[in-house]
């Protein structure tokens, strides 16, 4: 198959050294090139050019592809060069072709005022030709040199996903970590993290459940990302990216119901008010239960945006987000003879009515931005406002005949506020025939955050118990208070940072990206117990450094190599001791590889190689067991191969596999040299499909496969692998109406997807059957 699929390859090669042969045998003719963009820099692919001679009223022409390039040979003399595109101004250039000479020439095409709604029977694309996030400028996912996946609103949508756990199933190499089930936690390359989360680039690091009613797309941007994003990072982060009021009325709703008393509602309402101001209007609710025994969930969001564009070239949004998510706080079963233990997948453990998780979240956002010529302006402010709690019973060591086991109970509240703003001024120019994009920017923020948390006494007196393994929900009385480790701390946060980056294309075929990142991180800690102030400020310089080579356009090889950090107070930053003032910053190096080809406009395949370095982890002195010393390492080793987007017209799909290898090179605190990260599977796979089969009815079909994995860093207990079905069904009732089934563990296979230790393991969903109405008018 290999063979064939290069056929078309070298044939195109061929041609192509055909025509330049051709075009040098022909001295009095110019090649004239260029690319099409739209105000904010992203490449106009379908747009028509037109090079019109003087005195003559049409000439030769071309259609632009999907990087918005172009290629033109003409005769010396005089042209007009016209572009067009449905949606766009038109522009004209005046250009003399002279000889033999290449000319280049950036064509930026001005969106037009009037606005019309059309309706288009086709599919839905999974696929994003062009990224922001990564770079900071709009720049083809195809020429970033970095493994990158995205799921889109239609995939979001069509798989009925509800959370960032769901969406990060089907991105090779991301492990949902259970997260205590009271927050948002992943595993990416084989770092944990519960704070590198981001809403339109801009940080969202407290830990809560993050929902997907208002979202475009949740991006994946795998390595170290310091150069974009600033500290931490390590394995990669997410990013939200938001929607925003635009020009085309919308009117879509859902209604979903299902197993496990599943009830769900959202609306997306867009509206415009003239040429310059639109409102948008996102809102949902859901309150479900679940297949555990006794857990629960109650959540809403309301999430307003406005658009205001006075001129063609400036454009402000204004976004606010409400969102407030109550549940039970469940942690999963414990584990017996390496296991996890053999009880019902519904059993809980604890006492319900006593376990609450709690998150009360408000975001602000202002986004500007001002094109003038060849220099685009951005600014973007966020304030935020987190009110955390949650209060939980937790499993662990059951006793050796198997009959009990031990309880405990604390509760943890966060509250903390969030402010910051970020500036990118981003500017195209040409030395010579090499092409620049230019980043300068800068981010500043300040994070305010009180911590505090109190131990369970059951019956006032002891803070564990035994409970029956045959029954260990209990109704035990349990007086909350603090205990003398138990936190009580206020933190303040300062951060400053500038940036710059430049993304230089040689020529059409080979382009580089160099970029570093200065950022000062002054942690502020006090504890209010004791009354002791700690201090630590780091500054940080993370480099970035990429090539991408592209035989062709639709074909791409790139490498790259990028650093982050983590400061000593970890990502939650929740506390500073006298011994973690002092350490430096954990140090993670990504060395990556990796081919980007896009068969079709809306078919991508990627692969990527890459090895990841965790360096300045903590270790005890081998001579001194009562000193730290900054010699632990950990490496993980991977290669991954993701596919998303139409295979036909009739057939999307989304998915990969992935290899990884992490493990602890020198002895760190938590394990010796040679053990094997906790939850990074060996081996995993994920690959969704969605096929019409005639224009009024769909079918999916998901199947997710895993290796066996660590539940803990210890390397004792062993979470079993497993592979899962998921299917759904699309019955379109009319152009504005579509029925979906979704069945969620369609064999009913047990599994066990994930912990938070060796003694708190969350079983995977039996079978669940949901159903959704969505109307868009």
């Amino acid at each position: 198959m290999s063979h064939k699929l290069s056929l078309p390859a070298i044939l195109l090669v061929l041609l192509t050294l055909l025509s330049i042969c051709h075009a040098q045998s022909r001295p009095t003719q110019s090649s004239v090139s260029g690319r099409v963009l739209d105000p904010s820099r992203a490449p106009v692919s379908g747009a028509k050019v037109t090079a019109i001679p003087d005195g003559s009223p049409t000439g030769p022409s071309v259609i632009t592809d999907q990087d918005g390039s172009f290629v033109l040979s003409l005769d010396s003399g005089k042209y007009s060069l016209r572009v067009s595109k449905e949606g766009f101004a038109d522009a004209t250039q005046m250009l003399e072709a002279s000889g033999s000479t290449v000319q280049q020439h950036d064509i930026v095409l001005q969106i037009t005022s009037v606005r019309t709604t059309v309706t288009v029977h086709d599919v839905s694309p999974y696929t994003v030709p062009v990224m922001s996030s990564a770079t900071r400028t709009p720049t083809p996912v195809r020429d970033i040199p970095q493994t990158i996946n995205a799921v889109t609103r239609e995939q979001i949508q069509d798989q009925m996903l509800l959370s960032i756990g769901d969406v990060v199933r089907y991105m090779p190499g991301i492990t949902a970590h259970q997260g205590e089930n009271n927050r948002d936690q992943v595993i990416i390359r084989g770092n944990s993290t519960s704070a590198d989360f981001f809403v339109n680039g801009v940080r969202d690091d407290v830990q809560y459940y993050r929902d997907l009613y208002n979202l475009e797309r949740v991006e994946a941007l795998k390595g170290p990302n310091a150069m974009v994003f600033g500290r931490g990072g390590g394995g990669g982060v997410i990013n939200r990216v938001v929607k925003e009021a635009g020009f085309a009325p919308l009117r879509a709703f859902t209604v979903q119901g299902g197993s496990f008393n599943d009830r769900r509602f959202t609306t997306d309402l867009d509206q415009p008010f003239g040429e310059h101001f639109a409102g948008r209007l996102n809102a949902m609710y859901e309150n479900s239960d679940s297949f555990r025994n006794f857990v629960g969930l109650e959540r809403y969001g309301i999430a307003p945006s406005f658009t205001i564009a006075p001129s063609q070239d400036t454009k402000m949004v204004l976004g606010y987000e409400h969102f407030s998510d109550h549940r039970t706080a469940d942690r999963g079963i414990p584990s017996f003879e390496l296991r996890p233990v053999d009880v019902p997948v519904e059993t809980f453990f604890g006492n319900p009515s006593d376990s609450r998780v709690r998150a009360d979240v408000n975001i602000g956002t202002v986004n500007f931005e001002h094109l003038a010529g060849p220099l685009n302006i951005r600014n973007s402010s966020l304030f935020a406002d987190y009110d955390r709690k949650y209060q939980n019973f937790v499993p662990g060591a059951v006793t050796p005949d198997k009959v009990s086991d031990t309880l405990t109970a604390y509760n943890n509240a966060t509250n903390r506020r969030n402010i910051f703003n970020q500036t990118d001024l981003i500017y195209t120019m040409n030395t010579g025939s090499i092409r620049h994009v230019l980043l300068g920017g800068s981010e500043f923020g300040l994070q305010l955050t009180d911590n505090f948390r109190n131990t369970g006494f059951f019956d006032d007196t002891t803070t564990s118990i035994l409970v029956p393994l045959a029954n260990p929900t209990i109704n035990t009385p349990v007086t909350f208070r603090q205990s003398p480790t138990d936190a009580d701390n206020h933190l303040n946060t300062k951060i400053a940072a500038a940036y710059l980056q430049d993304q230089i294309e040689l020529t059409p075929h080979i382009q580089f990206l160099a970029g570093i990142r200065y950022d000062y991180f002054d942690l502020n800690y006090h504890n209010n117990r004791t009354g002791d102030d700690l201090n630590r400020i780091d500054n940080l310089v993370s480099p970035r450094l990429g090539i991408v080579v592209k035989p062709f356009m639709s074909l791409s090889a790139y490498g790259s190599y990028s650093v982050s950090y983590l400061p000593s107070s970890g990502d939650q930053f929740s506390s500073l001791t006298t011994i973690t003032e002092q350490v430096k910053p954990e140090t993670f190096q990504n060395y990556e590889v990796g081919v980007k080809w896009d068969p079709t406009r809306y078919l991508s395949v990627t692969t990527a190689a890459y090895l990841l370095d965790r360096t300045n982890t903590r270790s005890t002195d081998p001579s001194d067991p009562t000193r730290i010393v900054q010699t632990g390492a950990t490496r993980t080793v991977g290669y991954e191969v993701g596919v998303v987007g139409n295979v036909t017209r009739k057939w999307k799909v989304s998915g990969g596999y992935a290899y990884q290898n992490g493990y602890i090179r020198n002895a760190t605190t938590a394990a010796p040299a040679g053990a094997q990260v906790a939850q990074v599977p060996h081996n995993s796979f994920a690959l969704w499909n969605n096929y019409q089969l005639i224009p009024r009815l769909g079918v999916g079909l998901g199947i997710l496969n895993r290796s066996d994995m660590f539940a803990a860093i210890d390397n004792t207990v062993v979470l079993p692998g497993y592979t899962r079905l998921d299917a759904a069904a699309f019955v379109f009732l009319s152009e504005k109406l579509r029925l979906q089934v979704n069945i969620e563990n369609l064999l009913d296979t047990k599994y066990y997807v994930n912990a938070d230790n060796n003694n708190n393991i969350s079983p995977g969903f039996p079978i669940a059957v949901r159903a959704g109405l969505v109307a868009r008018f």
